[in-house]
């Protein structure tokens, strides 16, 4: 039975998939609010979009914008530092949870190669662990490099184990409407019920069904912190005790 969805916060909306993510929840008939720090970006969204303004590193100013919503998008992030990354990268994801009045559907967009170890990355995988923990539906989206596509190159392909490393185009290439098309299209699909994926476009066109894409990969364990093929990379008894804090408040919320 397909999930229920009518109400769709995109996170990070003024941003490049930002943008086609408001586009298509409003294509696929929701009421879309678009979260954004300055009410002047309004212009920047189709007719029918909600604006609602919050920042993302102050929880209290996210209240307004996760009331009654069905599903959250996060289309979020930084340039990579690892100061920016902790505030933006994982505090927009921390920030929304802790704020959030009933359960909603999550579809979290980070990066492939995102388990090889740099500041940013680390950041976005404590995010991923966050929602994970939070034991809300979701579906995490791990893209390949933005807009890097040849004309005969729409064909999606999603991948698990996150084993690109190589941190250039040759990790995989993805249109930016096609990761808006399925971080929407996850919210209402059972098959992409705790899925965590690498998202990477080959030669051939593109699929109109995302279901059976879905379908195919295998769902990350119950009460697992890291995506089903991941390498144990990141321990958790390493881990920052406030990060680990941060992982218990979480958890049980819903």
């Amino acid at each position: 039975m397909a999930n229920v969805m009518s109400t769709v916060l995109v996170v990070g909306a003024s941003g490049s998939i930002g943008r086609p993510a408001v586009a298509e929840s409003l294509g696929a008939g929701y009421e879309t609010r678009a979260l954004v720090r300055d009410e002047a970006q309004a212009d920047r969204f189709p007719e029918g979009t909600r604006v609602v303004v919050g920042d993302l590193t102050d929880a209290e100013t996210l209240r307004d914008a996760v009331r009654g919503v069905t599903g959250i998008v996060f289309t979020h992030g930084s340039h990579g530092g690892a100061q920016e990354a902790e505030a933006v990268d994982y505090g927009a994801v921390r920030n929304i949870l802790s704020v959030l009045d009933a359960p909603a559907r999550i579809a979290l967009m980070t990066a492939i190669g995102v388990t090889k170890h740099t500041p940013g990355h680390d950041w976005k995988r404590r995010g991923e662990r966050l929602v994970r923990a939070s034991g809300l539906p979701y579906t995490i989206v791990r893209p390949g490099w933005f807009d890097y596509n040849t004309p005969d190159q729409h064909r999606l392909v999603m991948l698990q184990g996150d084993t690109r490393w190589a941190s250039d185009p040759s990790d995989g290439v993805i249109a930016r409407t096609q990761i808006a098309q399925v971080l929407v299209g996850s919210l209402t699909s059972d098959a992409a019920t705790r899925k965590t994926l690498e998202l990477v476009a080959e030669n051939g066109p593109a699929q109109t069904d995302l279901d059976p894409l879905f379908a195919a990969l295998r769902a990350d364990p119950a009460g697992a912190l890291d995506g089903v093929l991941d390498r144990d990379n990141m321990p958790l008894d390493q881990e920052p005790a406030g990060v680990v804090a941060e992982l218990d408040a979480v958890r049980g919320r819903f």
